[in-house]
């Protein structure tokens, strides 16, 4: 039975589109709610935060002491009795005191199927270009557990997005994002619902989009979201 709504933190580095994703689908549902937006540095996450009354919290983590890093950050998610961390294009490492903290409770979105195209270094375009100039012709997005590994938590759900002859990394990069959109939401549901409920989550069934822009026309089923 829920009977609670968990406070959910975002980290962002960035412009924030797939926390925008986030802000729009909390509004359809009552399981979670973003509670604080905590950047390493100012980007244009900021203003979508501020636009819909969300707290930001900048903690910086260039050239300062880890514990002065990891005290702020503990602090911040104190504060607004966070229960679940959210990484949204956060491009720093949390650091192993939050992840072992809130083991099981730390999701990150990663632009390719996991456990290929991922490590430290491999993020936005860096992906997409290593997709393009390999052979393979199924790329995605993958929501996966964090761990203290770049990339090695356990995957929880992945939407497929194929990849065309000619493709550029900018081409299908629009594409995974738009999935990303979608997925996303979708997953923070799927984990808070069983957090509520006292029970391990299981791993989403993978799907496929299927009329992105520029592709034809799927004759496979897609499966629903579970």
């Amino acid at each position: 039975m829920k009977d609670r709504t968990l406070n959910v933190a975002v980290f962002a580095s960035g412009g924030g589109t797939n926390f925008q994703a986030l802000l729009d689908h909390q509004t359809n549902q009552g399981v979670w709610r973003v509670s604080v937006l905590i950047m390493n540095r100012e980007a244009g996450a900021a203003q979508r935060a501020e636009a819909a009354g969300v707290p930001v919290r900048i903690i910086p983590t260039k050239d300062r002491e880890c514990q002065d890093v990891l005290r702020e950050t503990l602090d911040a998610l104190a504060e607004f009795d966070v229960s679940v961390i959210l990484l949204s294009g956060y491009l720093r490492k949390l650091q192993s005191e939050v992840v072992t903290r809130y083991e099981g409770r730390i999701l990150n979105i990663h632009p390719a199927l996991l456990p290929g195209f991922g490590g430290e270094g491999m993020y936005g375009m860096n992906v997409h270009r290593a997709v393009v100039e390999s052979d393979v012709e199924v790329s995605g997005a993958t929501v996966h557990l964090v761990s203290d590994e770049y990339d090695d938590g356990a995957i929880l759900g992945q939407w497929e997005v194929l990849v065309f002859p000619g493709d550029t990394p900018e081409h299908l990069a629009d594409r995974v994002l738009q999935v990303e959109h979608r997925l996303y939401p979708a997953a923070v549901d799927h984990l808070c619902e069983a957090l509520i409920e006292k029970r391990t989550p299981e791993r989403m069934k993978n799907i496929r989009l299927q009329e992105p822009p520029d592709q034809e026309r799927s004759t496979e089923p897609t499966e629903e979201l579970q």
